[in-house]
């Protein structure tokens, strides 16, 4: 049985201000023991934040990690094997933003997601396509390419200790969400994808909603057989919210 888990992607928001409200805030919810918790800070803030949840079941990841897992000439990225220093047990790799606006390509995804595993973070191997490639009937196709770039180089077994988080980039921040059906017939196919190579590896591996999750459709979203839980981008800031979603996880 694949345990739930709902983990929130803070993304480029945050001072230390507001960070410690939102600690404050995360560190009185009631949280179902049935679920894997999990928060993204920036990296600027990482210390603060897994200081102030120290005694909470929430653990603590990082946005980005660079390509080479251990410390090194290479300014102004962070080497897994210094979040792992930091307590940090989870990376985000191949976020969509990431994809769209920084430029990283499959190639270089490869490479962060290797650096990070030798380091033993779990990486989140996030996975989605744009508007254009849906409306285009490429939906399957985008996203099969993508996770299919880990499965060549590293072997599915590399999913064994890794989580994939679906996110259609039309419903980031859009408001726009993926109908409980749609998201379940991409997380279906994932599965598929992963179990044609190993059926152990495909059962055991999460598979994460991301797109506009709120507490009003989680519970619906959830509750389709292959959504192990949610990806939180902005609803992630509001502690409330974040643990009506965790709390949806639970159901």
């Amino acid at each position: 049985m694949r345990r739930p888990m709902v983990a929130g992607n803070w993304k480029m928001h945050g001072t230390r201000a507001s960070v410690a409200e939102l600690i404050n805030g995360l560190s009185h919810l009631v949280l179902p023991s049935g679920v894997d918790v999990a928060v993204f800070p920036p990296c600027l803030h990482i210390n603060q934040v897994i200081d102030g949840l120290q005694g909470q079941s929430i653990s603590v990841g990082a946005q980005n990690s660079a390509v080479e897992s251990l410390q090194g000439a290479l300014t102004g990225e962070i080497a897994p094997s210094q979040l792992v220093d930091a307590g940090c047990s989870l990376v985000l790799v191949g976020h969509s933003e990431r994809r769209q606006i920084m430029g990283e390509r499959d190639e270089m995804l490869i490479r962060k997601f290797a650096a990070a595993q030798a380091c033993g973070l779990i990486p989140v191997l996030c996975v989605g396509e744009t508007l254009e490639q849906r409306e285009a009937g490429k939906t399957l196709e985008v996203v099969g390419r993508q996770l299919g770039s880990i499965i060549e180089e590293l072997g599915v077994g590399a999913f064994a200790k890794a989580i994939i988080a679906y996110e259609p980039v039309w419903a980031i921040g859009t408001g726009l969400t993926a109908s409980p059906q749609q998201a379940q017939d991409v997380h279906a196919a994932i599965r598929a994808q992963l179990a044609a190579e190993n059926s152990e590896v495909a059962q055991g591996v999460r598979l994460l909603y991301g797109g506009s999750v709120k507490a009003a459709n989680a519970v619906e979203l959830f509750g389709m057989p292959d959504i192990d839980g949610g990806l939180i981008g902005g609803a992630s800031l509001n502690a409330d919210e974040f643990g009506a979603i965790c709390r949806a996880a639970g159901n």
